[in-house]
């Protein structure tokens, strides 16, 4: 017999009844039923319960353990008695009778339980996380993880993609989020980088003459957590590709992202492909945001015209002004109390903004501040234009395109959570295209990439020269599934004069551009193909899969919100002689608490 386990947890059913079985695990449950005491003995499978009464010599060894202890049982298969079998159990209809207990490791007072999902603060479920990962949602979503990258590479390999792996040390980039840095000792002085993505190094696969390129790429920004974002770090299914037009890069990405997504959907439906395009334009109007959540069936429409020589004089005044004014229909709202409309100004107000205006129409009477003083023909025919009911209601929000834009976005989502309007058990996916290539910084107050800086501008160097820069579009595409943005991406510029110009237009000189990216403009002097890829991110893949709001509840290790590892107290300060051998001085700031040395390092295992 095999020293820890003939079966797993989950692979004993009434087939095995009365064979002698040896299985290895941790205590989950104990139940005393007065002189009989059931066990339920965890694994990484699943559960099989174990029976040990006065009969067994098992029995005062499984009394005084704690759960958690990890111990190797022998025992007898028998079926239950009828009316205890457990249909929600692969093992339900077997119970092992224990005859020998051999005690593996025993477990102390935990810090937390392990059986139940109760909540528990983030700072003891990450301190303990090893014991976090032992409960059962958690350690289902981890698996899920495994099995969603897993097929990731089987999809992308089917579809043509060779996997490669790119540099963990390289160089800062001037551009992007904040860089982790690595000193090097032996370039005093000097540091790497981890990198924020294999950007330039995909882009330099494709120059080599690498068609289709894909990893599992590992990425470290400096950046402040999110319930969407790591601290830190993060994976993604970075690829790219050679010789393709946009098109091209969405037929490649939609059946592999389609058929994830469908193989966990678990019940739920997923968008058909092709997956719609919207342009960024039309998606800030009409959902004020560029990550809209297609779940939600509200649509934000233009109603300034309506409110030109308004009797409503606020609404009349900012439209002369020059400012916009957004409906966002709220269907069925009319049948609400005022309060439900009055609390949603006090939400916005809230959230920074001056307030919602709104009509509500009960049983075809339009009420409200707004009807009252837009008039009765002018309410008539914005109720009109609008599509609205007999009880339904609107909601609107004015003040400078941008403002507006994004407050009648956070109001759809509302509107739809309180009516309760978001479609359940899907997966709407879409693409959201046609950036604006440059944006206007009002801080700097100069012209400015307003997303990728390496993307190919739509017209390439004639409309560089002969456009307004403010309306020049990318080819520059977001991957969105509902409301959660799972990736940026781009058909690249591969032109040296066309990159040149838009960093001028920005603001760069030919020598910076030199200087700061010398990889990539060394490497387009000696011929680079039309390329483009993406980078969808597998955290978030997974967090929509598992139905998780928050993303560290589908990431092995995660730090919290402050960017600390507490279960192994990373950051750490570091010896004097590790500080030497780096030429690195450590400046404390004025009030800080001095900094602790580590006693000794551990060396980790070797890949």
């Amino acid at each position: 017999m095999h020293a820890y386990r003939t079966h797993t947890c989950a692979g004993l059913s009434a087939a095995n009844v009365g064979e002698t079985v040896r299985l290895s695990g941790w205590v989950h449950r104990r139940r005393d039923h007065g002189g009989v005491l059931f066990v339920d003995l965890r694994d990484h499978y699943g559960l099989t319960q174990i029976v040990a009464d006065s009969d067994s010599p098992a029995l005062p060894i499984l009394e005084r353990l704690r759960v958690e202890s990890v111990v190797t049982i022998d025992g007898l298969v028998k079926a239950r008695a009828e009316g205890t079998t457990n249909a929600n159990l692969a093992t339900g209809e077997i119970e092992v009778f224990a005859q020998n207990v051999t005690v593996q490791s025993e477990a102390q007072e935990l810090p937390l339980p392990v059986a139940g999902e109760a909540d528990y603060p983030e700072d003891i479920r990450l301190r303990y996380r090893f014991l976090d990962l032992r409960r059962e949602r958690l350690h289902k979503n981890i698996m899920l993880r495994s099995n969603v990258i897993a097929s990731l590479r089987r999809r992308m390999i089917g579809q043509g993609f060779a996997e490669f792996q790119t540099p963990i040390l390289t160089a800062s980039s001037p551009e992007g989020a904040r860089d982790f840095l690595v000193p090097s000792r032996i370039h005093p002085g000097k540091f790497y980088a981890l990198p924020q993505a294999p950007q330039m190094f995909k882009q330099l696969l494709m120059v080599a003459g690498f068609d289709r390129y894909f990893q599992i790429a590992p990425c470290f920004r400096d950046e402040d957590a999110r319930a969407d974002r790591s601290p830190g770090e993060f994976y993604q299914l970075d690829f790219e590709m050679s010789f393709v037009t946009q098109e091209d890069v969405f037929a490649a990405i939609e059946p592999v992202l389609h058929g994830v997504f469908e193989e966990f959907a678990n019940g739920r439906t997923v968008s058909p492909c092709p997956f719609p395009r919207i342009a960024y334009k039309d998606a800030m109007l009409k959902y004020g945001s560029d990550k809209p959540d297609l779940r939600n069936p509200i649509e934000i429409v233009d109603v300034t015209d309506h409110f030109h020589g308004s009797g409503f004089g606020l609404f009349a005044r900012m439209v002369e002004g020059g400012n916009v004014v957004r409906a966002i229909p709220a269907p069925g709202a009319g049948a609400r109390s005022r309060k439900f409309f009055d609390d949603m100004n006090e939400w916005a107000r809230a959230q920074g903004y001056a307030g919602l205006g709104y009509i509500n129409i009960k049983d075809g009477e339009p009420g409200g501040p707004i009807a009252k003083n837009h008039g009765e023909e002018g309410t008539a025919k914005l109720i009109e234009a609008l599509g609205l009911g007999p009880n339904d209601g609107v909601f609107f929000a004015a003040g400078k395109e941008g403002q507006a834009a994004k407050l009648a976005g956070l109001a759809r989502t509302r509107t739809a959570e309180e009516l309760g309007l978001i479609e359940q058990g899907v997966f709407q996916f879409c693409w959201i295209v046609d950036f604006p290539m440059f944006e206007y910084d009002e801080e700097a107050k100069k012209v400015d990439f307003s997303h990728n800086p390496f993307s190919m501008p739509q017209g390439e160097l004639e409309a560089l020269e002969t456009k307004d820069p403010l309306d020049i579009l990318a080819y520059q595409y977001d991957i969105v599934c509902n409301g959660i943005e799972l990736s940026s991406g781009a058909i690249r510029n591969h032109k040296l004069d066309v990159m040149y110009k838009a960093f001028a237009i920005a603001g760069y000189t030919q020598e910076e551009v030199d200087a700061n990216f010398p990889g990539m403009v060394g490497a387009f002097k000696f011929g680079a193909p039309p390329h483009g890829g993406s980078a969808p991110g597998v955290d978030r893949i997974v967090m929509l899969l598992a139905d998780e709001p928050n993303i560290r509840e589908v990431v092995l290790f995660p730090m919290n919100q402050k960017a600390e590892d507490l279960m192994m107290n990373a950051p750490s300060p570091v010896t004097s002689k590790q500080l030497r051998e780096l030429n690195i001085r450590v400046v404390e700031q004025p009030g800080a608490k001095p900094a602790q040395p580590v006693a000794a390092a551990v060396a980790p295992d070797a890949g």
